[in-house]
């Protein structure tokens, strides 16, 4: 038995050589902002409800650059122009790197948003 695990163990390793031809990547786009992932690896998404389930409110913490333009973002792409949704958001601009959303439990959505533009 221990003859078998010597032979196992005294192969010679397996490499693998990848092509030399470079691959084409994506053109990266850039915005004037950037949202920086936390310490744990996820987007700095966050919720917060306050009077007692009365107010929900999404913060979006982290972001680097011109908040004024992420706002901008939000409201024009997120939710069609004439829909319910668009109607209630509210996107105020906090001078501390924080961008703070009302009108609707879319916390996911706003995630899903970020992670579409490469964040």
């Amino acid at each position: 038995m221990l003859t078998t695990f010597r032979r196992i163990t005294s192969q010679a390793p397996y490499w693998r050589y990848y092509s030399q031809a470079a691959s084409t990547q994506p053109a990266l786009v850039r915005y004037p902002y950037f949202v920086s992932r936390n310490s744990r690896g996820s987007l700095p998404v966050y919720s917060d409800i306050r009077n007692g389930g009365g107010r929900y409110f999404i913060i979006v913490k982290d972001v680097d650059g011109d908040l004024n333009a992420l706002a901008h973002d939000l409201r024009r792409t997120l939710f069609p122009a004439a829909s319910e949704e668009s109607t209630r958001l509210r996107i105020e601009v906090k001078d501390s790197r924080q961008v703070i959303i009302t009108g609707g439990r879319i916390k996911n959505v706003i995630v899903q948003w970020l992670q579409d533009r490469g964040f």
